[in-house]
């Protein structure tokens, strides 16, 4: 009698991009990294609260080795003091490269299922949150200040000191219009207890278990301003995705973001979070002009470096082209400006995992409250959105041929 077939495997979508060896190297790299945690939240807090705009200090999480407590405060006290000589591009590039950002999902990573999460990402204003010595300051990507109000944080109105007042606490929140709700997608600290080397499923537990300790998530009231609450976060099984994608929220979705359970909370752009939509979960999916009105061509907003070098927001940066120094001079371009470029599909090419373009049409710059470029994996996602994206069956296919590997190892090793 013949055996059985073998159950076929899923149909997995090819890589296009070498975001999962990327995304290897960024947890060696913080596993090997001593970064002081606790002056990298001081100085964050102090500059959220005290300073009209943020401090020119740039690479202060990278220090290789941890400071002694004098040295901290000094550090500190730098930060506030560096705040006020900062000024437009400078002071919105500062504070944006504080948050945790996502790369766009191009490929679906392996072990989906046992080393991720899931969420449905609320539409809104990306914001940081600090409370401390009675009241409460919501800062924008680019350093603005969208609310000062009272809040049930802890020390985040003048009727709930507790502890010393200078104590603070730092949330990484979208801010929902709809009903007025600071969504937590995020905790960095916590009546001073600094988050940032916990990995993202301690963070996720600490901001469950903590907010229910505060009145923050009842609704407003003269002392208590805006709600917070947490957002729904999924194991990112079969069942998990299901319902982060299709289940009802309270809120309004714009796609869902995946989190490493393994990551710590990296400032900038990391490979160890992912954005990722489509029509379904979002009503955005391929980006659109100043109008609001999808384009025929992909744009793209690139940052002018030195000697007309056009690259991305990517660290280190990737570079898609350049202008030379007579249109430069001519059109009164400075380095740092950010320029919008229409691309066209014809001249796109995927090398090593790579976008190239061989010709860039300039069409003038973005708002200028924007803080910084494009990363490269949002142009590869918006490039495969308009050609061949990565659909929620892709993901689905990379949950269910994870679990056939997993079932065929338990076989070999009963054998």
């Amino acid at each position: 009698m013949a055996p059985p077939p073998e159950p076929r495997r899923p149909y997995k979508r090819p890589a296009i991009s070498d975001q999962q060896r990327r995304r290897e190297l960024a947890l060696q790299a913080q596993s090997a990294r001593r970064a002081d945690a606790q002056a990298r939240a001081r100085a964050l807090a102090s500059s959220l609260l005290t300073t009209p705009t943020p401090p020119a200090v740039t690479h202060c999480h990278e220090e290789e080795h941890a400071e002694e407590e004098q040295e901290q405060e000094h550090t500190v006290a730098d930060v506030a003091a560096a705040a006020s000589k900062l000024r437009g591009s400078d002071a919105r590039r500062w504070f944006a490269r504080q948050i945790m950002l996502p790369e766009w999902m191009v490929d679906a990573p392996p072990h989906l299922a046992s080393d991720w999460h899931v969420f449905a990402r609320p539409s809104g204003k990306r914001c940081l949150v600090v409370s401390s010595n009675g009241i409460t300051i919501s800062r924008v990507r680019n350093g603005s200040i969208l609310h000062r109000f009272p809040s049930a944080l802890p020390n985040g109105s003048k009727r709930d000191i507790s502890g010393p007042a200078s104590s603070y606490s730092i949330l990484d929140c979208i801010f929902h219009e709809p009903d007025q709700t600071y969504y937590i997608i995020d905790m960095i600290c916590w009546r001073g207890y600094s988050l940032y080397d916990c990995t993202a499923e301690f963070r996720f537990f600490w901001v469950n278990s903590k907010l229910t300790e505060t009145s923050a998530g009842d609704p407003p009231s003269a002392n208590h301003r805006y709600r917070f609450s947490a957002v729904p976060i999924y194991e990112c099984t079969l069942e998990g995705l299901q319902a982060a994608y299709s289940g009802s929220t309270p809120y309004v979705k714009d796609g869902l973001l995946f989190y490493n359970k393994h990551a710590h909370y990296q400032a900038g752009i990391t490979p160890l979070t992912l954005a990722w939509k489509d029509e379904t979960c979002s009503q955005y999916v391929i980006d659109t002009d100043g109008k609001g009105e999808v384009p025929n061509e992909q744009h793209l907003v690139l940052e002018l470096q030195e000697e007309g070098k056009l690259v991305t927001s990517d660290d280190p940066p990737v570079v898609f082209g350049s202008l030379d120094n007579e249109f430069i001079q001519k059109s009164n371009l400075r380095t740092g400006n950010l320029l919008r470029f229409a691309v066209r599909d014809e001249s796109v090419r995927l090398v090593d995992g790579k976008m190239q373009t061989g010709e860039l049409q300039l069409v003038g710059k973005p708002n200028r409250a924007r803080a910084f470029a494009d990363s490269h994996s949002k142009a590869l996602f918006q490039y495969a959105a308009r050609h061949a994206p990565l659909r929620i069956d892709d993901l689905i296919a990379s949950i269910q041929s994870n679990n056939m590997e997993l079932e065929s190892t338990d076989v070999e090793m009963q054998d």
